[in-house]
Parts: structure tokens; C-alpha cells; sequence
């Protein structure tokens, strides 16, 4: 019979951490949001250590490694609390899973762990960030751990996973509207890789699961930056970008 651990010490039911970092991502609310690290290359954002773990010595020789586990905690919807049962976006979003048999951020820890590409280290005014893309985390996620990728124990060639065993097709083509266009060269100086960025996004279809795969005629909008950009899915695989604006500006008209 296998021990019982719910009468353990109290010690070892509940811990305690402190954020040692605070993620600056394009990614300013849940949707739109890749289901999954390094689908989209072009979303760049940094890692800004905070509090003790702001100190350059903690970092000394990570340059080394290309890519960087983050652990983190989901706190976008902690307040929602957790589910047993979860609906996972690869099996249409209608069969509900085990929420360990998933990557689902409604978890009984709101703990999240994601693979990123280390672009370079700064050190300016004793602030020390990290650099990264391919992230798939919201804007101001706290940051618990960061531990190097270490390709030969992390990457199980023969590993079976599931239901999830093949990287999701990013099959929409993307166009940009006149209107669309110009907002771009408008934008251009402070964001010159956002018509990539936007065109990696849309590409994964960020719609609900539901909704993938079908026409729709919804006009959405997704928040990058502190942009909002408007576009709709015309035919079955194709997504044409309406407009950029900022928010102020949209807020405003």
C-alpha cells in the first residue's frame, strides 16, 4: 500500500517564491498568444531581472547555451483557479483531458515552463535583461526560474506526445490591406519587423479551435505592443490585416 503524504509536515505541502524576473513581451493579452513556444520567431522580448537575482553574477556564462527553459507563473488567470478537465485546443476544443495530460494554464499550480532563444545579455545602470525570442508568454508574466536547454537530456528524439506528436500547420496565408499597409510605414521606425511579427500570428490562426479551419466573417482584433491590430479571415486560408492603430489612438476615434 503506498504511503499517505496529505499528513506530511506542512513544510512540504507549501513553498513560497519570489519572482526573480518580469517578462516585456509583444504580447499584451491572452488571445493571440502562440499555444506554444517558438512558433513565432519574430516575437522578441526580454527577461528583466528584479529584486536580488538582479545581479550580473547570476547570468555569468549563459551566453553559452542558445536556448533558456523559463519558468513562470500564469498569472493571467490564477484568479480562475484550476480545472481537472480542460479542453485542449488540438483536439478541437470540444473533448475534455486531464489538465496534466495537457499544457492548459488552468493547473491546480499555475506554473508554465517554456523553451526560448537567447539573443544577448545587457548590463546597463545595474539593470541586467535578458534578450530572448520565439516567447509565448503575456507581457509582465513573473518569471521563477530560468535553467539553460540542454540539448542532449532535454530533446527525446523517440518521445511520443500524444495527441500533440506533430507541430501545429501554420497554413493561413496573410495580406495586408491598403489601409494596413500604410499603417505599417507608419509604425515603421519604432517596430520594422512587425508586419513579420503579425504575419507568424495570424499564420497559427489564434481564432478559438472551434473556429479554425472554417469561414468567418468576424472582424477580430489582437493587442501587440501597444498596438491593435484588425484583421479577418476571408475564404478558409486566408487572414487580410483591416488596420493597425495605436491604442490611444483607436480609444480616441
Amino acid at each position: 500500500m503506498s504511503k499517505s503524504y496529505d499528513d506530511s509536515p506542512q513544510e512540504m505541502q507549501s513553498f513560497n517564491f519570489d519572482a526573480i524576473g518580469v517578462i516585456e513581451s509583444p504580447y499584451q493579452e491572452k488571445f493571440a498568444i502562440p499555444r506554444q513556444p517558438n512558433l513565432v520567431s519574430a516575437a522578441k522580448g526580454k527577461v528583466v531581472l528584479i529584486g536580488a537575482a538582479n545581479n550580473a553574477e547570476l547570468v555569468r556564462d549563459i551566453e553559452q547555451f542558445s536556448h533558456l527553459w523559463l519558468l513562470f507563473v500564469f498569472h493571467g488567470t490564477q484568479a480562475q483557479g484550476w480545472k481537472p478537465l480542460v479542453r485542449p485546443p488540438r483536439l478541437g476544443g470540444n473533448v475534455k483531458t486531464g489538465v496534466l495530460a495537457t499544457r492548459s494554464t488552468f493547473r491546480p499550480n499555475p506554473i508554465g515552463m517554456s523553451v526560448v532563444k537567447l539573443d544577448k545579455v545587457t548590463t546597463v545602470n545595474k539593470q541586467t535583461i535578458l534578450h530572448i525570442s520565439g516567447l509565448d508568454l503575456l507581457n509582465g508574466t513573473p518569471i521563477v526560474d530560468i535553467k539553460p536547454y540542454v540539448p542532449y537530456s532535454d530533446a527525446i528524439i523517440d518521445a511520443n506526445a500524444g495527441f500533440a506528436q506533430t507541430q501545429p500547420n501554420a497554413d493561413l496565408s496573410v495580406r495586408f490591406s491598403q489601409q494596413a499597409q500604410n499603417d505599417l510605414s507608419a509604425h515603421f521606425d519604432e517596430y520594422s519587423e512587425l508586419s513579420l511579427l503579425i504575419e507568424q500570428v495570424l499564420a497559427q490562426d489564434p481564432r478559438p479551435a472551434y473556429k479554425q479551419g472554417k469561414s468567418d466573417d468576424k472582424i477580430y482584433g489582437m493587442s501587440l505592443y501597444d498596438l491593435n491590430i484588425t484583421w479577418q479571415v476571408s475564404g478558409l486560408k486566408q487572414v487580410e490585416v483591416l488596420g493597425i492603430n495605436k491604442q490611444l489612438e483607436l480609444s480616441t476615434k
